[in-house]
């Protein structure tokens, strides 16, 4: 026997895509003044104004940039900038391995959407436990890549007009952004715990070890609330 009440209608993805983006849209106003510091620091070592914006374009990871950038200013080569920025981004991986599920249509089109998993898209998507809404993943991910691209465009062609990041207080930014993601996602006792045995890791690696290793160190953490729910 048919269940004679009406299905509940599924919600458009652009209203979804848009909602996304709405939700995205104060973290995409800080993403926008990170990528003026990131043009800013590029210009100042050299870089011109073209390499700074392919590389946001391409890349579009803030800490894999700055990381790389980093180990190039300090007198590093290529390979050990390169190094850098694979060990931040690896930390995609377990996230993109969560999110896979809601992700759509065939290898292709699923490798597509998956570029959409970043640090704030993949926090506002997150419905506690192993549940993500795609829709939300996307259009936060919408949301960031233009303010991303302009922000380091208009550090890279403004960088001698601006000088200094530091004097502008443009390097607070950055943990300030990680700061009020992680906010939004501490609201129970594990979730606390979680984030401070984080925060411990990586004050303690962060003086010891290379750049990256903090991260994934204080990633680690993670599997303390895993191992709690279980």
């Amino acid at each position: 026997m048919t269940d004679p009440r009406p299905e509940a209608p599924r919600r458009p993805d652009r209203a979804g895509y848009l909602a996304g983006a709405r939700a995205a849209a104060p973290f995409a106003l800080a993403v926008f003044f990170v990528g003026v510091s990131f043009g800013v620091v590029a210009r100042s070592l050299g870089w011109g104004a073209l390499a700074p914006i392919v590389m946001s374009a391409v890349v579009f990871s803030g800490s894999a940039q700055f990381g790389a950038a980093s180990i190039l200013g300090a007198g590093g080569g290529a390979l050990a900038a390169l190094a850098a920025a694979l060990l931040l981004n690896s930390r995609f991986l377990p996230m993109g391995v969560a999110v896979a599920p809601v992700l759509r249509g065939g290898a292709l089109r699923r490798a597509g959407e998956g570029q959409a998993t970043v640090d704030a898209s993949f926090a506002l998507a997150s419905r506690g436990g192993e549940r993500f809404d795609r829709e939300t993943l996307i259009g936060a991910a919408l949301a960031h890549y233009p303010a991303w691209v302009g922000g380091t465009v208009v550090g890279a062609l403004t960088g001698d007009a601006l000088g200094d990041v530091t004097r502008l207080g443009l390097d607070a930014l950055v943990p300030a952004y990680f700061l009020a993601l992680l906010l939004e996602k501490v609201g129970d006792r594990r979730s606390r715990v979680v984030a401070a045995i984080g925060a411990g890791l990586a004050l303690v690696l962060v003086p010891l070890t290379p750049v990256g290793v903090p991260v994934l160190a204080a990633s680690a953490a993670a599997l303390v609330g895993l191992g709690r729910r279980s």
